[in-house]
């Protein structure tokens, strides 16, 4: 593994970056800050640079910047950067993609937070270098390739757990950071094909802006202003800890349900102690490995990696009481715990 070295320097739209490399610590004043990582290569100075954009901050990233990590290692002629947004934002990201455009990188793999108004700069991306798309998807743009989720299908795992956790029916909400975000929507449709006919009713679909602290204000909320309600459920990975965390407080564990997304500490915690039926899980560790790799074989000439559909499915599973334990062990696993 390549020597690392954190820095953090101020951008212009009030974002930082956070390189890692051989390069030394500089100071920071930005109100809101954009991480981004270098894994910066012992030599070859006129690498080609790739960059993994990604669209809130969240623990959930840490798997894929582990598989950019595992990437960069494996190819010498590519340095890679790994950038985290300040705010979840199409504004914040754009900001992110003319920068980088700016230093002329190779190509930029992101998750976008709103592909429909994001059209126009991920198409001036798509110009200048090669565009690949990983969580959500924007199919609309001239990006090469996704690789991430059947998002409806995931819905549809999700969907499945909520009917075991109300199998008579009942009152559920949802919770998630933006429904402009296409895996929102799409996942969020997966649960409603699921549930049809089941006699769950879906109150609604609160949303954060990917403000933690909202989040868990938002479940806090819902349980205020409906006492009675069943279930709820997270569709993005800090939302069902916020959810645990207000049952929790609230003193509702068992009486109201909890179905989730991804594989938060919190969340798996809330599973082995019974408090959380179950929670979808994606593989992040695969978006970040997967979009490097390919884009670096797609600059070099390989096209036989992009898909007929341009569509790379990266499958998910439910994790519950049953194989909980297996999978914290695959998770420590992947983080070098």
């Amino acid at each position: 593994m390549k020597n690392l070295t954190e820095t953090l320097s101020k951008t212009a739209s009030a974002s930082a970056l956070v390189r890692i490399g051989r390069r030394a610590l500089l100071a920071s004043c930005a109100a809101a800050l954009v991480a981004a990582t270098q894994f910066a290569p012992a030599s070859a100075q006129d690498a080609k640079t790739l960059a993994f954009v990604v669209n809130v901050p969240a623990d959930f990233w840490k798997f894929a910047r582990v598989g950019t990590e595992k990437a960069d290692a494996e190819l010498d002629n590519y340095q890679v950067e790994f950038y985290i947004p300040g705010e979840m934002s199409a504004a914040a990201q754009k900001k992110i993609l003319e920068d980088l455009l700016a230093k002329g990188v190779a190509g930029i793999a992101i998750s976008p937070v709103n592909p429909d108004d994001s059209t126009e700069i991920l198409n001036e991306v798509a110009s200048k270098a090669v565009l690949f798309t990983h969580d959500a998807d924007a199919p609309n743009s001239n990006r090469v390739m996704y690789i991430g989720t059947d998002n409806v299908d995931a819905g549809r795992q999700a969907g499945e757990l909520m009917k075991r956790a109300l199998p008579d029916g009942g009152t559920a909400m949802l919770f998630v950071g933006t429904m402009d975000a296409a895996n929102a929507r799409e996942r969020s449709q997966g649960i409603k094909e699921a549930i049809e006919g089941s006699g769950i009713e879906i109150i609604d679909i609160r949303t954060d802006g990917g403000d933690q602290t909202k989040a868990k204000a938002n479940a806090e909320d819902t349980l205020s202003k409906y006492p009675d309600i069943d279930l709820l459920v997270g569709l993005w990975a800090y939302n069902t800890p916020q959810i645990y965390n207000a049952v929790k407080a609230a003193g509702k564990e068992g009486q109201v349900k909890i179905v989730g997304f991804d594989e938060d500490q919190q969340t798996l915690k809330g599973i082995s102690e019974g408090t959380i039926l179950g929670t979808v899980v994606q593989q992040p560790y695969e978006f970040g490995y997967q979009s490097i790799i390919k884009m670096a074989k797609y600059i070099d000439g390989d096209t036989s990696v992009v898909p007929e559909n341009k569509l790379d499915i990266v499958p998910t599973k439910i994790i519950d009481e049953a194989n909980v334990g297996e999978f914290i062990e695959e998770v420590k696993a992947i983080l070098g715990q």
